[in-house]
């Protein structure tokens, strides 16, 4: 391997990234999901200049996402993964990732490496939740992108881990309930409680409804800095890696209040001494640094976490993909 070429081809991968931005944003695959397409089609049909386009595609052919036989594209396998519908789609993730306000939150890198702060605040000017909540269309770009992200998880983390012990499991933060439909799907005794921001929420019940849960699931808006709803299972998704230290131990002493005796708290996140892809966490932990000044943590980090809490972890289990079921207790428990 020529390391100095390796090297430059790592350095430019920012360019990647917006081209299958754009191939997501423009919808590529979805217009090659039923039959081939000339450069002519794609251009009408993206509205798009036909020779930027003819561009773009040669970059994203050279990437395998397309192949072209003589003047007609299809999508290749990984073309095929950008396509809305598709089985764990990353069409969603694909379009987020190269938006404008996270693309450059990327470039204060170097002075969060230089003062351990964040950088999403001093290149926007305030903090990423904030930021979103005055832009609509960059918060339902990261929510799509969640959702993107979400599906393996949802199907894995409820293959991994018994829920049927529980009565009642409360998702905290669970968004638009994807992991606690596909819970309460494999455990037809157990009810639910899905509990994020009222605005959050709001948006959940046809995806309980179609799903056949509903019944079985209250929504609640809420705060988790302040309160959550009682149950004996608590699932918390992708949500302490978010915060520092001192807010995730306010989040889980909030949760801590409303168990019972004999109930469970359950991260569901990557670990960085046991990760099965080093790399992706890796770059994950950077990323919130940047984005919102969380991180990835180890097993040891989070047991510390736990005992800062009142809680005692108890037991670790992985999942078929990155992600790891970290379970605690009440630390006064054998």
């Amino acid at each position: 391997m020529d390391a100095s070429r390796e090297l430059q081809r790592l350095a430019s991968g920012y360019q990647v990234t917006q081209a299958i931005h754009v191939a997501a944003r423009l919808g590529i695959s979805d217009l090659l999901a039923t039959s081939p397409k000339s450069l002519s089609e794609l251009a009408t049909a993206t509205n798009a200049d036909e020779e930027a386009l003819a561009r773009l595609m040669h970059a994203l052919t050279a990437l395998g996402l397309y192949r072209v036989d003589g003047d007609a594209f299809t999508n290749t396998e990984l073309g095929e993964g950008l396509r809305v519908d598709a089985p764990r789609s990353v069409a969603g993730w694909a379009r987020f990732i190269g938006t404008g306000s996270h693309w450059e939150a990327y470039t204060g890198l170097e002075e969060s490496i230089r003062t351990g702060e964040t950088a999403f605040p001093a290149v926007h000017g305030e903090p990423v939740w904030e930021y979103r909540a005055k832009h609509p269309d960059e918060q339902a770009a990261f929510d799509a992108a969640m959702t993107s992200r979400s599906d393996a998880v949802a199907d894995a983390v409820p293959a991994a881990y018994d829920f049927s012990r529980y009565g009642t499991v409360v998702d905290i933060g669970g968004g638009r309930g994807r992991l606690l439909t596909r819970i309460l799907e494999r455990n037809p005794s157990v009810s639910g409680v899905l509990f994020d921001q009222p605005d959050v929420v709001a948006g959940a019940d046809d995806l309980l409804a179609a799903s056949g849960v509903a019944a079985r699931c209250k929504v609640v808006g809420g705060n988790f800095f302040e309160s959550v709803p009682a149950g004996d299972a608590m699932v918390l998704k992708s949500v302490i890696h978010d915060w520092a230290d001192a807010e995730s131990i306010e989040i889980l002493r909030t949760c801590r209040r409303a168990l019972p005796a004999d109930g469970r708290v359950l991260l569901v996140e990557q670990l960085l001494d046991r990760s099965p892809d080093p790399l992706s966490t890796a770059f994950s932990d950077l990323n919130m640094l940047i984005m919102t000044g969380g991180r990835e943590r180890t097993t040891d980090q989070y047991e510390a976490l736990f005992a800062a809490a009142d809680l005692r972890l108890s037991d670790v289990v992985p999942t078929a993909g990155q992600s790891f079921i970290i379970e605690a207790t009440l630390r006064h428990q054998a």
